[in-house]
């Protein structure tokens, strides 16, 4: 079996990765290095999560099952720093030598940093990766002001994650334009406008020539003189190709690593694919020209005829805080170029076909892109549109059946992964495919940014005509490895009387007889929720840090949490974390939000030894559980104070803890209204008022900041035990798998689970079923690491219950 090796774990080269496996799957043994230390993930979606609209789990396209199952060898957290093309093999950082038949090059590229003196100064960042997101972040939970240089697509985008976050933001730009490689000067005025009533500050064009501060940074100056404050300045002005490994290898490099038709590169048996490719002095930014190099390269490397790739038109579809934007080709008449347009300035709508020689030569569309396929396939494919109106057509195109009825199959639906309308047809009718889950994993049409979604399913009603379900259609699958929906699930498994992991999958015919690392947790969850006490814990199908009972760290050591009721501890557990701490040489020990102290830089092995001499319980700051009960020192103490908060932070914590929850639990509880122990924000908070409590529902403190809905006020703690534990156990048997109580109650509605838990034979109900289910939470998780270690099945999925 021939060894193939590639440098890079990003979407460009593991998607070439794919193409290879559906060609040949047997053909190489596979290697990978990956610099970050993640699996493969979407960076189209990177200013989702720093707007808060998603989880970097949810933006993982290949998880670390993926690459097991394909039997491919991956070193995450590991660069290639040399490639010996005449041995024909590559080092890593780590000293790692492997052999290669083939490599592929697929580094990407990395944020252009301006070479101005303080550039390197504490708060100056890229946005690039997950890492530039996280520091993003943690900035603004420190500070309040952000400045982003560069006006396109990628500043603006990083300029709205950042107004999320609650800074205040001024972007600078050195032209006159926003956005002004992709839109004409009106589109830019309405974009800048709309931004403007948004919140966002513009200073155009400004030079930035230093940045200020001493360690941190502290504002900027201007080529003019002029100075603005910032605690923290994004650079978003463009990429530069990662080309380092290739040039100290002696492979020829230009601005990218320089590759023919076939992505050869100037080494034999040597690709490059990707942000670090240059092909005919073209370095392509976009995911679909990125695709379509890769589908020509796994031809290439597995033996195939293919025909070579020549370039690519590229059309940019993009979404800028709220506003729908298209842009292709010319965006400036030049010579005998004519402009068709039409402008709705009330309700901001903005059209400009630029036509030359009766082509179509660019596109500007400014709030309705709807017309972008049909306009984008006239101008790549050079139509001649004499007789056709293209004002005309665009005003009168409203979507549905009849416009899917004139598109051309070949026309391309999903521009990221160069999906056409005949390939989602092809699927839908070779398939059987019924939702639009299903299409998006058969075809991967909008499983990149997903704009393309809407057409797509409109692709598939008209496809299935008659049959088309519009609501099923909507239906959302476990994952990849079925087309089952969690109600469908949860219905077989009660209907069937399936009992473990296994038996679910192979009972249900999963299309991956495994598995993977989305769907074997949620069906583990849904199995213990529905048998209660009789299920015995799979705890092979736990997620990492659920089955070492530590959090896993980005160097790869873990964190060790020790409960601690309430943040209430004594002299003897302190000594006992000191001493520990000593021993095992942590690199540091820190107080936790969760008022509980952490012990980060553990080694994997040291684990087990680490729980047993602690003695204590987890603090589970990690699982799907209920994490911690934050408390202020309440009544006992404070002057203010109204309510014992600390006593009751510490029944609902020990009455909870290790409950298996959908996603993770996080409660307060305030003595008084001024709330030190932050209750407003949390997923079920306590505010102590004269006479008894408020409780708060359905908060998050996180990047999605949501204040807590009041759910009701009681008089005593036992009525805030009744109703928490029924609150607790209907979002268990209600929500999906993965979905916080925030998303949740804005899914079924506040005011249903306030009619819910108002029925007093209801919330008996709930927690009879939430006392029987906590009956069996006396965890082993001394035994359950150890188990980890030596693989013994019987003790890892064995659950003790009470008096056992």
């Amino acid at each position: 079996m021939k060894k193939l090796v590639m440098i890079g774990n990003g979407m460009a080269g593991v998607r070439t990765i794919e193409e290879i496996l559906k060609l040949s799957p047997n053909q190489f043994e596979i290697t990978i290095f990956g610099q970050e230390p993640y699996p493969n993930y979407n960076r189209i979606k990177l200013s989702n999560i720093l707007q808060g609209d998603t989880s970097f789990e949810e933006i993982i396209i290949n998880p670390l099952d993926w690459y097991k199952e394909n039997k491919i060898q991956l070193f995450t957290g590991e660069a290639v720093t040399k490639v010996d093309v005449e041995a024909k093999k590559v080092i890593s950082d780590q000293g790692r030598e492997v052999e290669y038949d083939e490599l592929i090059i697929a580094t990407g590229s990395s944020s252009f940093i301006l070479p101005i003196p303080g550039a390197d100064k504490i708060g100056v960042t890229g946005f690039r990766d997950i890492k530039d997101c996280e520091m993003m972040i943690k900035s603004a939970q420190n500070y309040n002001k952000a400045v982003v240089i560069g006006g396109g697509l990628l500043g603006l985008e990083a300029a709205r994650g950042l107004l999320n976050l609650g800074m205040k933001v001024d972007v600078v730009h050195l032209m006159p334009n926003l956005m002004e490689r992709q839109l004409d000067p009106i589109a830019s005025s309405l974009l800048k406008a709309e931004l403007e009533s948004q919140g966002m500050r513009f200073l155009m064009e400004k030079e930035t020539v230093e940045i200020i501060g001493d360690e941190h940074v502290a504002g900027l100056r201007f080529k003019d003189g002029s100075l603005i404050p910032a605690d923290l300045v994004v650079m978003a002005i463009g990429i530069k190709s990662n080309t380092m490994v290739a040039k100290e290898s002696g492979i020829y490099v230009n601005r990218g690593i320089v590759v023919n038709d076939l992505m050869e590169t100037s080494a034999p048996n040597v690709y490059a694919v990707g942000e670090c490719a240059e092909h005919r002095e073209i370095v392509y930014g976009l995911v679909a020209p990125l695709y379509e190099q890769g589908k020509v390269l796994a031809e290439r490397i597995c033996g195939k005829e293919t025909a070579p790739y020549e370039g690519s038109v590229t059309g940019t579809q993009l979404k800028v805080a709220g506003v729908d934007l298209y842009s292709a080709g010319e965006i400036f008449e030049v010579g005998t170029t004519k402009s068709i347009m039409v402008y709705n300035e009330y309700e901001g709508i903005y059209k400009r076909v630029l036509v030359r020689d009766n082509r179509i030569v660019g596109i500007v569309l400014y709030g309705d892109t709807k017309d972008s396929t049909r306009l984008f396939r006239m101008l790549s494919k050079k139509e001649d549109i004499t007789g056709i109106s293209i004002f005309e057509a665009q005003c009168s195109a409203e979507g549905g059946s009849g416009d899917i009825a004139s598109m051309p199959n070949d026309e391309l639906v999903c521009g990221c992964n160069g999906v056409t309308k005949g390939a989602i047809v092809e699927a839908i009718n070779a398939q059987g495919l019924t939702t639009l889950d299903q299409v998006s994993h058969c075809t991967n049409a909008g499983r990149s940014c997903g704009r393309c979604k809407p057409m797509v399913n409109d692709i598939l009603a008209y496809t299935l005509g008659d049959q088309f379900d519009a609501a099923a259609a909507q239906k959302t699958s476990i994952c990849g490895c079925t087309t089952i929906s969690r109600e469908e699930l949860i219905a077989e498994i009660k209907e069937k009387g399936l009992t473990s992991v296994k038996e679910v999958m192979n009972v249900l015919e999963w299309n991956n007889e495994e598995g993977c690392t989305k769907c074997r947790p949620a069906i583990n969850y849904y199995l213990g929720m529905i048998h209660m006490d009789e299920y015995l814990d799979d705890r092979d199908s736990r997620l990492v840090n659920e089955k070492m009972h530590a959090n896993i760290q980005k160097d790869g050591t873990y964190s060790v949490v020790p409960r601690m009721y309430g943040g209430v501890t004594n002299v003897a557990d302190l000594k006992k974390i000191a001493e520990v701490a000593e021993k095992y040489e942590v690199p540091l020990v820190k107080l936790t939000g969760g008022q509980r102290i952490g012990l980060f830089g553990v080694k994997k092995e040291d684990l087990p030894s680490m729980w047993k001499e602690l003695d204590m319980p987890s603090g589970y700051a990690y699982g799907k559980t209920l994490r911690t009960v934050k408390t202020c020192v309440g009544a006992q103490f404070c002057r203010y104070g109204t309510q014992d908060s600390m006593s009751l932070g510490i029944e609902l914590e020990k009455k909870f803890e290790r409950l298996d929850t959908p996603h993770k639990v996080k409660m307060g509880v305030s003595a008084c209204p001024r709330n030190c122990s932050e209750a407003g924000i949390k997923d079920i908070g306590f505010v102590g008022i004269d006479g008894g409590w408020e409780i708060y529902v359905a908060g998050n403190g996180g990047v999605d900041l949501r204040a807590g809905d009041l759910l009701a006020t009681v008089k005593t703690e036992a009525e805030v035990m009744e109703l928490t534990g029924a609150y607790l156990q209907y979002y268990r048997e209600t929500a999906n798998y993965l979905e916080r109580t925030s998303k949740w109650v804005e899914r079924v509605g506040l005011e249903h689970v306030k009619e819910v838990l108002a029925n007093a034979e209801t919330r008996k109900e709930l927690n009879e079923r939430m006392d029987q289910t906590l009956k069996k939470y006396i965890e082993p998780w001394n035994e359950a690491i150890e188990c980890e270690n030596i693989k013994d099945k019987y003790y890892a999925v064995h659950t003790f219950k009470a008096g056992e």
